[in-house]
């Protein structure tokens, strides 16, 4: 069974931008992340990234989830393996 789910973004129909308001910029960078990480699109995107920026959005989101989640969130929310 996949723990893994992107439901926001089949079912989000408001408007995809960044700068009117807090709300959408929220709902922009999750539907773009759930995009991104469809198969086809990163699989794209990775095997034409050269190594300084598979290493770069490697830190960036890594850093992220450091800077943003607990030691006990990043284990239960995004690796979901509760600990």
């Amino acid at each position: 069974m996949n723990k893994f789910n992107h439901t926001f973004v089949g079912t989000y129909d408001g408007l995809v931008g960044f700068g009117a308001d807090r709300q959408t910029d929220e709902n922009t960078l999750k539907v773009y992340f759930q995009m991104i990480s469809d198969d086809e699109t990163l699989d794209t995107l990775v095997k034409r990234m050269d190594e300084t920026a598979l290493e770069q959005a490697f830190s960036y989101i890594s850093g992220l989830l450091k800077q943003y989640l607990s030691e006990d969130e990043y284990h239960e929310i995004f690796l979901k393996d509760p600990h």
